[in-house]
């Protein structure tokens, strides 16, 4: 089992250049079926989580690749700053 705590110490990179794109601020739970929809990653430079929400990094839980002990690894598209589909279910 793995705690929030413990999930959001370990860095985000994306496999497809390799550059870390932060740590998990925050997750996105289906309350229906308890099942994580999304990892949030914000933005460095935000005061408390107060301003610039639209400048947040949603990466759907079909796009993690890998959680490993020290990172977790995510197919991330930089060019319009949305998630790869790439990546079957």
């Amino acid at each position: 089992m793995v705690r929030i705590s413990e999930f959001q110490i370990k860095d985000v990179v994306n496999i497809s250049d390799g550059k870390k794109l932060g740590n998990i601020g925050d997750i996105d739970i289906n309350l229906t079926t308890g099942k994580i929809e999304a990892i949030v990653i914000g933005k460095s430079g935000r005061m408390l989580g107060l301003f610039s929400k639209d400048e947040d990094i949603v990466i759907p839980w079909r796009n993690i690749l890998k959680i490993g002990e020290d990172v977790i690894l995510v197919r991330y598209s930089t060019a319009d700053n949305t998630t790869s589909d790439l990546v079957n279910d």
